[in-house]
């Protein structure tokens, strides 16, 4: 049942994960797409009551859980099945030297093309920005208002104040003794473990902390780098980090939960333990201020927010002023390392641009 559920999103699987990344538009192949949005719409749970044995149900909860949404609620199966498929085209990678390694090929091309980067510098109001034909904005909704405030209608302004960000996430980086103990050997060589049991189990934590609670046994995202990239830790030794779902702005402590879990799993993998580094929401905010609340996915992905966010425009990349767009995960198609924000926005500031005459201040 699973291969009957999988199999028809492989036969032009790159071309199927464009059109599920994209904003809404007419699809590269209409019916593959009619039937994942028909599959989609339903809840991770109710999709999983396809498969008769705990495993099949097991896979597909963790893949779903990336929403950060209960997975009683409707297009949890849409995420779940995009994160089968892409399983099943690559793999889940990590990048080679850390995921700076991948920021530094991206500033090293846009140096190639003849563009500048200046960092350091913090962006407080319109006035810190330089001239220029068009602002793309990778902030946070809030961010663009505060900005950008003077140069937006107030209507699109107060639509913006009720966007929504979603929970947030704790979590921890490891310096191991060794690779992690998996009671499954199949995880040692894995780059990506979901670490939460069965399906039902996942969905009980999923939901209890979308009420407010810091379930005993939290749905964990592993990820466990040195195993296939060497260069991220000495000899012998392994990194590795993990996170959990938590309430936005939660300050309460989960390590010892988090270590819990994964040692019910992995046991004796507290032994192997050398450091650890702990971050919560506000430490997560603090390293990004995207990531409002400590909402790593850029807002909430649900039925309402998936298609209209930043707000509901035909074009959700533009603002009301033709100068100004937004490009990070605030926009569709979310939260996650594929680049598709920028590349959308940047197609409308393309067209755009070629009708802005010069440089001029933000207002």
């Amino acid at each position: 049942r699973y291969h009957k559920l999988v199999r028809p999103f492989l036969s032009d699987p790159h071309a199927f994960v464009k059109d599920a990344l994209a904003p809404l538009r007419i699809p590269t192949h209409p019916l593959t797409m009619l039937r994942f949005g028909l599959l989609g719409l339903r809840s991770a749970v109710g999709l999983g009551k396809r498969f008769e044995g705990e495993r099949a149900k097991a896979l597909l909860a963790g893949c779903a859980a990336h929403s950060v949404l209960p997975l009683s609620k409707s297009f949890t199966g849409a995420l779940g099945l995009v994160f089968l498929v892409t399983a099943h085209i690559e793999t889940w990678p990590v990048v080679r030297g850390g995921s700076q390694a991948l920021a530094d090929a991206l500033v090293a091309h846009l140096r190639e093309l003849g563009g500048t980067l200046e960092t350091g510098r913090m962006v407080e109001r319109a006035e810190d920005l330089p001239d220029a034909k068009l602002y793309l904005f990778d902030t946070s909704p809030d961010q663009v208002a505060r900005i950008a405030g003077p140069a937006l209608p107030l209507g699109y302004l107060r639509r913006l104040g009720r966007y929504r960000y979603g929970p947030g996430v704790f979590k921890l980086d490891w310096a191991l003794d060794g690779p992690v103990p998996w009671r499954d050997p199949r995880c040692v060589t894995a780059s990506t473990v979901h670490v939460g049991g069965t399906m039902g189990e996942v969905a009980a934590a999923e939901a209890a902390m979308w009420r407010g609670e810091h379930p005993e046994r939290p749905f964990v995202l592993m990820v466990q780098q040195a195993d296939l990239d060497p260069s991220r830790a000495p000899e012998g030794k392994r990194t590795g980090y993990a996170y959990c779902h938590v309430p936005a702005g939660s300050e309460v402590d989960l390590t010892d939960v988090v270590e819990r879990q994964v040692e019910r799993f992995a046991p004796g993998f507290r032994d192997r333990i050398l450091a650890r580094h702990v971050s919560h929401t506000r430490d997560m905010h603090a390293h990004n201020p995207n990531y409002v609340g400590g909402a790593v996915t850029g807002g909430v992905a649900d039925a309402f927010q998936l298609f209209t966010r930043p707000v509901a425009r035909w074009n959700p990349y533009s603002t009301p002023n033709p100068r100004v767009f937004m490009c990070s995960a605030a926009t569709p198609p979310g939260g996650g390392v594929h680049g598709m924000c920028g590349f959308y926005a940047a197609e409308g500031a393309l067209r755009r641009l070629a009708r802005v005459s010069q440089a001029a201040p933000l207002r």
